[in-house]
């Protein structure tokens, strides 16, 4: 295909992204169907005094996006008058794409399949960890250098422990995939998915307060939307059974965190916290030195070698709009009030 018939592309994220999304292989195919120039990225697409930039935007038909391009609200359209297509080599597209961008018609896909593979992993990881206690048998262990003798260990296994899953989103689901060959009871909580499917899912569903309370780990996968902001709040966490896990790699203010500092301090309660509100907390919050607390530092998403299968995907679709075909990854404005 001649390069003047490729659609014009621009690249509009961080560029220090950029070598990991796309190395040197990806980078190659995706020059094949795209006219992209791989040394040209966008940060501000309201920022147009760069005679290139605005040349390069006002001829985009694919705006190829990541961490770091801020919102494509009715301001920064203006600037792409030829947009068709969003590729975003990231998870939701919830933060980036506003109404104006839906009105004009533009199709837009998203990597966030992709990258619900880690958090689904890393979920997991701590599930398994978590049943096993072990956490808090490091705790001991620096301290009393000595193993634990039965009566330490006797509420330690994953053999029949019951899962809370909050939320069927993409996370969710292929936490559920995942979930499958363990002896684990899975529970969910999803208003979108009703009895057939959970059971096909794996799970039995439950309303959100009998999950909390039938739980031993609780484990966050719900969109951040206004519905959903401090679904865990004072009431809901008091539910969990005391010694209950809370497992939040989703977003920050689904939760009370006020409330959950409360029940963390006193003990009642563990966690595991890949994502807070505020992210990061402040360097005084008490939640960095609870031994029954677990804070990692938004790491659970694609890092490293990760965002190469972010960047696969969207040169995957880009052979799909070269070809004339539908993406396989679009994502709609209805999509985003039920998945994360």
């Amino acid at each position: 295909m001649p390069s003047a018939q490729l659609p014009r592309t621009v690249f509009a994220m961080d560029p220090v992204h950029l070598p990991l999304l796309f190395p040197a292989q990806l980078l190659a195919r995706l020059r094949r169907t795209a006219e992209i120039d791989p040394g040209f990225v966008v940060r501000d697409l309201r920022d147009l005094t760069d005679p290139a930039a605005a040349a390069a935007l006002a001829d985009a038909e694919v705006l190829i996006t990541g961490w770091g391009c801020p919102r494509l609200d009715a301001e920064a359209l203006t600037a792409m008058p030829g947009l068709r297509t969003v590729l975003h080599a990231a998870g939701s597209v919830r933060p980036l794409v506003g109404d104006a961008l839906w009105s004009q018609g533009v199709t837009v896909s998203s990597a966030v399949t992709a990258n619900a593979v880690p958090v689904a992993e890393y979920t997991l990881a701590m599930i398994l960890l978590a049943g096993k206690d072990a956490f808090a048998h490091r705790e001991r262990f620096r301290i009393t250098r000595t193993h634990p003798g039965p009566a330490e260990t006797a509420a330690t296994g994953n053999l029949g422990r019951r899962v809370g899953l909050i939320g069927a989103s993409r996370v969710g689901r292929r936490l559920l995939e995942l979930l499958r060959p363990y002896d684990f009871e899975i529970l969910l909580y999803d208003p979108y998915v009703d009895a057939a499917e959970a059971a096909a899912l794996g799970a039995r569903p439950l309303p959100l307060e009998d999950l909390l309370r039938h739980s031993d780990i609780v484990s966050l996968h719900a969109p951040d939307i206004p519905e959903t902001r401090h679904m865990l709040d004072r009431e809901r966490l008091a539910l969990i059974r005391d010694g209950g896990m809370l497992i939040n790699t989703s977003r920050g203010g689904l939760v009370d965190h006020t409330a959950l500092t409360e029940e963390l301090v006193s003990g009642r309660l563990h966690a595991i916290l890949d994502v807070t509100e505020p992210e990061p907390l402040p360097a005084d919050s008490p939640l960095y030195r609870l031994p029954n607390v677990f804070l990692t530092p938004h790491i659970a998403g694609s890092l490293g070698n990760e965002l190469e299968r972010l960047g696969l995907v969207v040169v995957e679709e880009m052979e799909r709009i070269a070809a004339g075909r539908p993406l396989a990854h679009q994502v709609r404005h209805t999509d985003l009030a039920r998945v994360a």
